[in-house]
């Protein structure tokens, strides 16, 4: 047993709920590396010396990426933190790094989904990815503890790196891709603002680079280029619902439901299945799952090894164009910054039914309440092109008919460059008023 790990698990805790409860970020950060810097089973914010020591040890990687600040996942984060017998087992087989900020690390290697306040990677010491964790149950409910499907994901990883090197081609699709820059400080939205190094004499929250600054500054480097985003990047990494699979939560990746008429049912996937490997690669979490269909084409032909009632069998999942907009990305860190792209700060939503045939708008026509307006920065455009809170949002750019929030963005982003103006038309009260959207 790491000597007193019991005692700081426990007063880091206590320390980050209190801090948290007073919404301290300071407070929360300091108080993670004042309990944890000198634990003899992390190494603190320091991942190449993870992987130096995983090298030279012959053990495998576990590298936990936790925003502190963040009220998301503190629950399953105490449990990986806390003295408890079963996981520390798991951990004590790894070498353990705790990463509190994302200024410099190396995005050829830590590539996952970077609107998750929690994830894991499991590396082999020469770089080889064997998997990826991260949970939105977590996610949506900070105070969800249970650590049954990490505690899965931990041992398949072990399993992996029991047959390493002679499973390094199977794990061949699970690596990184090549990425247009090296650290997130080199993007030029971050480099501006930030340092490789967290500023700990000063401000050390102002000075971090959050995960999901990531997401959107690569998404924003595609507007400061005046390209198009890609649509891997509108809609990055798709949960399994997107392709109509649910996958038990704690579980590696067995289906719990499967939507009618969607892909996964049209491949003949059933609930009850366990889905072993995409495209050859072994899964250790759903969000390895998450991983496979982030990486794939706008249509994609995937194979995928199941397990059913103890026989395996071979399933090919057919996506065809546009699968990937079924996921909805509203609910991401990452959608405040797109909507001051598309919408200069608006936050648009379906017009209830009810004020819908009060206002004599036709079912099936374009009708979206505008329940927030910007005030700062990129997020006053709206605002300073005249648009008001409960405003309705009857056409745009040509639009009129029913359409998502998510669908609007997707639309503006891929065919605007920053600059234009799109024409907007808006019901205020019996008012009829045509406005000029910037797109950004």
């Amino acid at each position: 047993m790491k000597r007193n790990l019991a005692i700081v698990a426990a007063a880091f805790a206590a320390s980050l709920l209190q801090s948290e409860t007073v919404k301290d970020r300071e407070g929360a950060v300091r108080n993670d590396r004042a309990k944890l810097e000198h634990s003899e089973r992390w190494i603190y914010n320091d991942w190449q010396r993870g992987f130096a020591e995983a090298k030279d040890t012959g053990r495998p990687l576990l590298v936990v990426l936790r925003c502190v600040p963040c009220m998301a996942c503190m629950g399953i984060d105490t449990q990986v933190l806390t003295e408890e017998k079963e996981l520390a087992a798991l951990l004590d087989q790894f070498v353990c790094v705790r990463l509190i900020n994302a200024n410099a690390i190396d995005l050829a290697l830590f590539q996952f989904d970077y609107d998750l306040s929690f994830t894991t990677l499991f590396f082999n010491g020469d770089g080889t990815v064997y998997g990826r964790y991260g949970s939105w149950k977590h996610q949506k409910n900070s105070q969800e503890t249970a650590t049954a499907g990490y505690k899965k994901a931990i041992e398949a990883a072990l399993a992996i790196h029991r047959g390493y090197p002679g499973n390094k081609a199977a794990l061949g699709k699970k690596q990184g891709v090549e990425m247009p820059f090296k650290t997130p400080t080199a993007i030029p939205s971050l480099a501006e603002r930030y340092k490789p190094e967290l500023d700990w004499e000063g401000k050390v929250v102002g000075s971090c680079v959050h995960c999901h600054m990531v997401g959107a500054a690569i998404q924003a480097s595609y507007r400061e280029k005046r390209q198009p985003m890609p649509e891997q990047w509108l809609h990055p990494w798709p949960e399994p619902e997107t392709i109509g699979l649910t996958l038990a939560s704690e579980e590696i990746a067995k289906v719990s439901e499967v939507a009618p008429s969607s892909a996964a049912a049209q491949a003949g996937l059933q609930a009850g299945d366990e889905i072993v490997s995409i495209d050859g690669g072994p899964l250790v979490s759903i969000a390895d799952v998450s991983w496979a269909l982030h990486r794939a084409p706008p249509a994609a032909r995937l194979l995928l090894q199941v397990k059913r009632d103890g026989a395996a069998r071979t399933i090919t999942l057919n996506l065809t164009e546009g699968w990937r907009r079924k996921s909805d990305v509203t609910l991401r860190a990452s959608i405040w910054p797109m909507r001051g792209m598309a919408l200069g700060g608006l936050r648009i939503e379906p017009l209830a039914d009810d004020v819908r045939s009060r206002a004599g708008i036709a079912l099936g026509a374009l009708a979206l309440h505008v329940t927030n307006v910007g005030q700062y920065g990129m997020h006053a455009a709206a605002k300073k092109a005249g648009f008001q809170k409960d405003d309705i949002v009857v056409e745009i750019d040509g639009l009129s008919k029913s359409m998502s929030e998510c669908q609007i963005i997707d639309h503006l982003l891929e065919k605007h460059p920053p600059g234009e103006k799109v024409k907007a038309v808006v019901l205020r009260g019996a008012e009829r008023k045509v406005l000029e959207l910037p797109v950004q």
